[in-house]
């Protein structure tokens, strides 16, 4: 490791800690700091003022307004980029609103714990029915009124719902979940295209 030339500011706090520390062996004769080089001068401008006698306060260079974390990104956002199952042209009409849904639940409103049954019905009940494109409202969802130190997202349903439709029992009917057009509900629904009963 080569070893560089200390900066006029590192070499006046340095002198700052020397001056008020005592002495190990006081009889020794003290070295004498080397004067900074001519090019150093280069660096004064950037120097920030390291002076001891200045207090320490935690973040005072922090930023003054609180940045909203969410671990885990909505689950929306990566149906957006999941790869296509069924028809392309199909697909494209359906996000483009222009195929009709053969039914719709609505589970806006409800806990999880009526949520999950409902939508499990209603999912098997539509493949058995023959109908491929339905549609499962959720809600945008509201803010939590509890701020906690754990974020918890916006719209609970909204990001449980492609994970119920994307786990067993109703993995095996679901060929394809999307957000919903505008027209159908935007954000707070989503299209689910059945796979055909064998």
């Amino acid at each position: 490791m080569s070893k560089r030339r200390l900066r006029p500011d590192e070499l006046a706090l340095w002198q700052q800690v020397a001056d008020r520390t005592e002495r190990l062996h006081p009889e020794r004769k003290t070295r004498s700091l080397p004067s900074p080089r001519p090019d150093d001068r280069k660096h004064d401008a950037l120097r920030e003022d390291f002076s001891i006698d200045a207090p320490f306060t935690v973040g005072v260079k922090a930023g003054k307004t609180a940045t909203r974390h969410d671990l885990r990104p909505a689950r929306g956002d990566s149906l957006s980029t999941a790869p296509v199952q069924m028809d392309r042209k199909s697909f494209a009409k359906m996000k483009r609103g222009k195929l009709k849904p053969e039914a719709r639940i609505d589970l806006h409103g409800m806990t999880l714990d009526r949520a999950h049954p409902a939508l499990t019905r209603f999912i098997l009940t539509s493949q058995a029915a023959g109908r491929r494109l339905v549609l499962v409202i959720t809600g945008k969802g509201k803010q939590s009124q509890e701020p906690g130190p754990i974020p918890r997202p916006r719209g609970v349903l909204r990001h449980q719902v492609p994970g119920w439709l994307s786990t067993p029992p109703l993995k095996q009917a679901v060929l394809q979940i999307t957000p919903a057009h505008v027209s159908h509900g935007g954000e707070g629904a989503y299209y689910v295209y059945l796979r055909r009963q064998r």
